[in-house]
């Protein structure tokens, strides 16, 4: 998809019309509301991401708030991790990013030439992602499209909601019911006003200057490499064969540049190694200018060309990581006794350097893992403990990243801190080690209330406990279409199930797949009769579906249990989406086989709304699984079965 060939335009490329891209500003501009669930502070991926899961419930009142006057236009982050597509699968806009997005397929090395240094030569070229770690590729869009696709989630959501712009954090204040917060207008015509928010809870998303962490006492503690770069967006006619690649330049005297191609077919971005900088110096005082950018840029590429003929955007920076010590306002010695009311997210709790490609990834990430948990303990399905278990997990996560990320930036630079020379082949064997950092999905959690301990892992060896559910291709039973198993994971809050059958196990009216669907369904302590309430479908809280081992045509769709083709709805219609088959049409792939899943004993695969994997059992330890989910959950029954459907076929 080819646009911007007459100059950077933002907004939606298929509205012919530039000016009809982004209409009028609109947003939600009336008085705040006096109390709320949620209030969100801050419109950039993390709050979005935050905003968009809230906004799937009707029954809980969000209100986010932006500094900024109006919506992004051109947007700073650009690189959007295959984990991360994965998870705006779960959002339902994934098709819209890969339809206008720059695919990023390999990556390419470049190092001074050995018979001619002062001028560069490629060195190598790697694929970006390994075979089979994603269904999905590494892109490259503007962060402003990502936040369209949020906003317009957002508007069409039960919740209908809109961003508050122009408000400003200027004092909260909590206690223990919840968190009263004071916001300014920004607005020049509105100067002196204030609003004040009562929140049970509030989640700061506003950033590496984050007003909501400097309230709560959190700090970001870190150090900065002492190294500037700039960072361009532009329309450029070059010589430069590998324009349209990622490729990585370190030059024999001149620093570095990383080299991303854009969405449109023209615009790139590039990440160029400035100077030196003096211990505690910031950036801003150099007074860089983009001339002098452009100018290290073309030096740098010797001897290619580079005519640059419109920079959209353009920055300057100081590499930096740094952290906080937790992602509440809870004391660590209290986390026992006292819930949180108060939370930070993404650059507000942690900061990265750009050439990683994490910030975005993984602050969106923080927001995805936050807000199914505020959403089952608002909805009554969770005590608020679960709430504790949001910077525990993410911490860790973050900490590792940005060790990784400290290491990756230093091997982009042209020498290190001691003075010894990088070498460029170096930098490329790291990046191919590492490849699942910067593809997102080397996430892993470790066991406690939320993440088992992976005694039986064996079941199924391509599912880890911890790690994002790897999805695989399977065929739907009753209409043979092909589909992904982890494009039915949606973000609306609910577990999954996932059946592995046995080979054959369903014939039989003892079968272990029947056994554990009657459990599910009809026993006082299992988790779906247990969390479900009266007069809920079935899969409201917990999404039971299973995969079969025979080919389609083979299974009788009339032999399902009742809990595999479930009424639903007003109307009582029948569910025909839950039951699928192995793939083995000629070119298919079988999951048990991809995934290491033991076709003799089959297994459950307990996956969380977040898209991780959080328990694997076998099909017969239902006391396993109705522990797990005790640990964290709250009944809404105990001794009435819930109505089912009648058996299909009856």
């Amino acid at each position: 998809m080819q646009f911007h060939q007459d100059g950077f335009v933002p907004g939606d490329p298929e509205i012919v019309d530039p000016a009809d891209r982004y209409p009028a500003f609109a947003g939600a501009q009336g008085p705040l509301p006096a109390s709320v669930d949620v209030l969100i502070v801050g419109c950039g991926p993390a709050g979005l991401t935050l905003a968009a899961q809230l906004a799937a419930f009707a029954d809980i009142k969000t209100c986010i708030v932006e500094q900024k006057s109006e919506p992004m236009r051109r947007g700073q982050a650009d690189g959007i991790a295959c984990r991360t597509m994965e998870m705006f699968n779960a959002f339902g806009f994934a098709e819209r990013v890969l339809k206008e997005a720059c695919w990023i397929t390999e990556t390419t090395f470049w190092r001074p030439d050995p018979a001619t240094p002062e001028r560069i030569a490629r060195s190598g070229v790697v694929q970006d992602v390994e075979d089979g770690l994603s269904e999905f590729p590494h892109v490259v869009l503007n962060q402003a499209r990502v936040h369209d696709f949020y906003l317009e989630r957002m508007r069409k959501s039960a919740a209908k909601l809109e961003p508050f712009y122009a408000r400003r954090v200027v004092g909260l204040v909590r206690d223990a019911d919840g968190v009263t917060v004071t916001l300014e207008r920004t607005e020049p015509a509105n100067d002196t006003t204030t609003e004040t928010v009562r929140a049970r809870y509030v989640v700061g998303c506003d950033g590496a200057r984050s007003a909501v962490r400097a309230a709560i006492g959190r700090e970001l503690v870190g150090d900065s490499a002492n190294h500037a770069w700039g960072v361009m967006d532009l329309l450029a006619v070059t010589d430069f064969p590998d324009i349209r690649c990622k490729a990585l330049i370190q030059s024999a005297h001149e620093g570095s540049i990383i080299v991303i191609p854009r969405e449109g077919g023209h615009l790139v971005r590039l990440y160029v190694e400035l100077t030196a900088l003096d211990a505690g110096e910031r950036v801003a005082a150099r007074h860089i200018p983009l001339d002098a950018l452009i100018a290290k840029a073309q030096r740098i590429l010797h001897p290619y060309r580079l005519d640059p003929k419109e920079v959209p955007w353009w920055s300057v920076y100081e590499i930096g990581q740094r952290l906080t010590d937790k992602f509440d306002d809870v004391p660590e010695a209290e986390t026992a006794t006292h819930a949180p009311r108060v939370f930070i997210a993404g650059d507000a709790c942690h900061t990265h350097s750009p050439k990683a490609g994490q910030g975005m990834n993984v602050s969106m990430q923080d927001a995805f893992n936050l807000g199914w948990k505020l959403a089952a303990v608002l909805r009554g399905r969770s005590p608020e403990r679960l709430l504790a278990t949001y910077s525990a997990e993410r911490r860790a996560i973050a900490k590792e990243l940005i060790d990784f990320d400290r290491e990756w930036a230093a091997l982009l630079a042209s020498a290190h801190a001691d003075g010894r020379e990088v070498d460029p082949e170096a930098t490329r064997r790291y990046f191919v080690t590492h490849g699942r950092y910067t593809a997102g999905t080397a996430t892993r959690y470790a066991p406690a209330l939320l993440t088992g301990d992976g005694r039986h892992q064996h079941l199924a060896t391509g599912f880890v406990v911890g790690t994002r559910f790897h999805s695989a291709p399977v065929v739907r039973l009753a209409d043979a279409k092909p589909v992904h198993l982890g494009h039915v994971i949606e973000a609306d809050g609910r577990f999954r199930i996932f059946i592995f059958a046995p080979a054959g196990d369903l014939s039989a009216e003892t079968s272990t797949v029947r056994w554990l669907c009657a459990w599910l369904a009809d026993d006082p302590v299992s988790p779906v009769h247990r969390y479900t309430r009266d007069g809920e479908d079935i899969d409201a809280v917990i999404d039971v579906r299973a995969v079969f081992q025979e080919p389609h045509r083979t299974l009788d769709i009339g032999t399902l249990p009742p809990l595999l083709l479930p009424t639903k709805g007003r109307l009582g219609l029948r569910d025909y989406e839950k039951v699928f088959c192995a793939d083995h049409r000629t070119g298919g792939h079988d999951i048990f086989a991809m995934r290491g899943i033991d076709r003799a004993a089959g297994c459950m695969v307990v996956v969380r709304p977040d898209q991780y994997v959080a328990q694997v059992l076998p099909l017969d330890g239902h006391a396993a699984l109705a522990a797990y989910f005790d640990g964290f959950m709250q009944p809404q029954r105990e001794a009435v079965p819930p109505r089912m459907a009648e058996a299909a076929g009856a």
